[in-house]
Order: C-alpha cells, then sequence, then structure tokens
C-alpha cells in the first residue's frame, strides 16, 4: 500500500459524508494504491452508515473507539490503522480536490527520498459547501479559491526548511497539509506525554493541541522534505467548534510548536525571526483569553510567566499596533459602505 489517507472524526457525520464523497469522486484514482482509515472516537450521530455508504465504492477500514479517547488519541489511532508507506492526516471536513490522489502519488514516485510531502491546500467556508445539494460535488468548487499558502516555489528541501511562516504561517500545525513516511511517525509516536494526551480538556497541554507537530519535529529533523504549491485540497472554515480557544492556539501553542522544532535542530536565528512572527497577535490575544476566559483556556497559562517569556520581542509591543490599524480599517470600510447611496 503506497497512500493512506486517515481521517480521525467525532459526531460530524455530514461533514465525513462529503469528504469521503470527494475521495470517491477523485479521476484516475484506479490507478493509486490508496486505502481510507476513519477513526471513529465514539460518535453518537450516523457515522457508522455514512461509512458504511461509502465503502460500496472505496475501500474504507473502519474502527469506532468504545469511548472518547479525546482528539490526540483519536489521531494516533487514525495513523495506527494506515497500512500505507505515507500517510494523510486529514480531518473529517476537508476535501481532497478531484486529482489530489494520482497526482500526491505521482509526487512521491517522483521524489523517492522525500520523507515529507508539504502539500498546499485551498480555503472555502462550510456556508459554501452546505448550501449546495448534500453530499457535495467537488465538480461544484468556486473557479476562484485561496490557497492556504502563498509561497511560489515547488521543489525539495530539508524539512527544518519548512518552519518558515512564507511558507506555513502555522509551522505545518494545520495536519491536513501533512503527507509523511508512516515508518518515520511511528518510531516517534512514543514522544507524546501520557498524562497530557489523556486529559480530556481541549487544547490543555501542547501534547493534545498538536501532537502531530511534537511528532513531525523528532521523525522529520533530518529528513528530505517536498514543497507542493499547487492544492490538492480544500480546507473549510466554519466547522469548529474550538473556536473560542483559537487566541491561545495561534499566541501561545504556536509558540511552544517553536521550541519544540528548535530543540529539534530548528536554527537559532530562524527560530527568534519565527517566534516574532508567532507574537505578532499576542497582547490582544492575550486579552481576548482574560475577557472570555470561561471558555477560552486561559486557566491553561501563567500570563505572567508568558509576558516575561516573550517581551524582548518587538511584535510583542506591535500586536496592539497592528491590532488597532486592523480594526481602524474595518471601521473605515463600515462607514465607507454607509455612505454610499442606495
Amino acid at each position: 500500500m503506497k497512500i493512506s489517507v486517515c481521517i480521525p472524526t467525532y459526531n460530524r457525520a455530514h461533514c465525513l459524508a462529503n469528504c469521503l464523497q470527494s475521495i470517491i469522486s477523485n479521476t484516475r484514482r484506479s490507478e493509486v494504491d490508496f486505502e481510507v482509515c476513519v477513526s471513529d472516537n465514539a460518535s453518537a450521530d450516523g457515522t457508522r452508515d455514512v461509512v458504511s455508504a461509502a465503502q460500496a465504492s472505496i475501500g474504507v477500514k473502519y474502527s469506532r473507539n468504545e469511548q472518547n479517547l479525546g482528539a490526540a488519541r483519536n489521531f494516533l489511532r487514525a495513523v495506527e490503522m494506515a497500512d500505507g508507506e505515507f500517510v494523510w492526516l486529514i480531518g473529517d471536513d476537508d476535501l481532497l480536490l478531484p486529482h489530489a490522489l494520482y497526482e500526491l502519488s505521482q509526487l512521491i514516485a517522483c521524489h523517492p527520498s522525500v520523507d515529507f510531502f508539504f502539500i498546499n491546500s485551498f480555503h472555502l467556508t462550510t456556508d459554501y459547501v452546505f448550501s449546495n445539494p448534500q453530499p457535495f460535488d467537488t465538480a461544484k468548487l468556486p473557479a476562484v479559491m485561496v490557497p492556504f499558502s502563498s509561497w511560489p516555489h515547488s521543489g525539495e528541501l530539508q524539512f527544518l526548511e519548512l518552519i518558515n511562516p512564507a511558507i506555513s504561517f502555522d509551522f505545518l500545525g494545520g495536519m491536513f497539509l501533512s503527507v509523511f513516511r508512516q515508518t518515520n511517525w511511528s518510531r516517534n509516536a512514543g514522544a507524546l506525554d501520557r498524562v497530557a494526551i489523556c486529559d480530556p480538556r481541549t487544547f490543555s497541554h501542547f501534547d493534545n493541541t498538536f501532537p502531530h507537530v511534537k511528532i513531525f519535529s523528532r521523525a522529520f529533523a533530518r529528513s528530505r522534505a517536498f514543497v507542493s504549491t499547487r492544492p490538492l485540497s480544500v480546507c473549510l472554515t466554519g466547522e469548529r467548534e474550538w473556536a473560542p480557544m483559537y487566541p491561545l492556539v495561534k499566541s501561545v501553542r504556536l509558540v511552544e510548536a517553536l521550541n519544540e522544532y528548535r530543540r529539534n535542530g530548528l536554527p537559532y536565528l530562524r527560530y527568534l525571526r519565527c517566534k516574532n512572527f508567532a507574537l505578532r497577535n499576542f497582547i490582544p490575544d492575550l486579552g481576548s483569553m482574560f475577557v472570555h476566559r470561561d471558555v477560552s483556556g486561559f486557566s491553561y497559562i501563567s500570563p505572567l510567566r508568558l509576558i516575561a517569556a516573550n517581551c524582548l520581542y518587538p511584535n510583542f509591543y506591535l500586536s496592539l499596533f497592528y491590532f488597532l490599524v486592523r480594526k481602524s480599517k474595518l471601521i473605515l470600510k463600515k462607514v465607507a459602505l454607509l455612505c454610499v447611496p442606495p
């Protein structure tokens, strides 16, 4: 088996149906040696029925956990199901483009020394997808969509060179962008802290926020990688139940991700540049976390310690200026719309 498309899921049968349909709709998939692995985290909706319907068209391995293991352990379960040499770990609300599997198989064949592929993706809203007949037909995708990464050059590089905000602004935090050699992952999956990944609280630790990043940083630090600027998937926005915790993820957990890369060989000067970039929203995000502390994960952090650790970076201070500029632009835009005659 060459490629395993692994999908952890929980109570989102309506999204999973579209995800699986996008795989079924892949052209030339009969020429690709692939499998689909779905790890169901004890869903109470129609997830099993959605998978059964898809199994009439494609091979789908299905495993249902007896109880909810938390997102991090369900990610691990999904990859453990894989028999493929390479794993594409995607969300249950992601869509594969019609040419994705064939083009990915060609990339893998053309770059035998590469262990890790960064595969660009398009952004799209769930409102658009669910305004169409279901399951969604990827032939009806908009002609123009915005890519996740604006990096202009496809090609090989060292894995740690991917840790560059110009390539990935969240430093490989979006798991759907990564296709990786399964053996490297398996040898390093034990690096995750068992207590952290068993904690049922959402994003309470780095390890249960970005388990894949911790594994990537250890498994591929010395590997060859490949950037594909041509998107092969569509990432949907609007189905994130954890949206109130985004400031925690963006301004705390992503900095912790950089610390993990640094421990595994990220050059110091690149680390400093990336960390300064990651702090571009720090003060507004810290304020938002405090205001919404009942739902933002504020109890998981030590504000004074974070301030002390980050106050030497220019964007620590400029983050407030950037925030005010963004707000001013929004206000001016609204005023301009109000001034337009009917």
